[in-house]
């Protein structure tokens, strides 16, 4: 069971990137799937999240309207399309997948701590140059 992150790279400061998030081993049909990202010296932070159970998708602040989650049932990828990228926005990205029936707000970092463990990608790195 695993997730695997790719897309990632280098892009100037306005421009866009894709990533992706393969799953293998498991189903997106049964679980909440979520991006986050990690700049370095800062805590891991939530960008967007699509709830299996009220299937709704959720986005941070720092990401609404810039960001879009999508997702491919049939290739079992999920995807995050950033555009009007900013310095901001270098980090790691992470794709985090947990069981449907765990409850709460999947923008909150505590509902992937719970008793259900969440399947985490090992991230790929975006760099925004200014």
């Amino acid at each position: 069971v695993q997730l695997v992150e790719s897309g990632g790279g280098l892009v100037q400061a306005g421009g866009s990137l894709r990533l992706s998030c393969a799953a293998s081993g498991f189903s997106f049909d049964h679980h909440t799937i979520g991006w986050f990202r990690q700049a370095p010296g800062k805590e891991r932070e939530a960008l967007s999240c699509m709830m299996k159970s009220s299937r709704r998708t959720y986005y941070s602040d720092s990401v609404k309207g810039r960001f879009a989650v999508s997702i491919d049932n049939a290739r079992g990828t999920l995807y995050l399309q950033m555009n009007s990228l900013k310095a901001e926005d270098t980090a790691v990205y992470y794709c985090v997948a947990v069981p449907a029936s765990t409850t709460g707000s999947c923008l909150e970092a505590d509902f992937y701590t719970g008793p259900a463990r969440p399947f985490w990608g090992k991230g790929t790195q975006v760099t925004v140059s200014s």
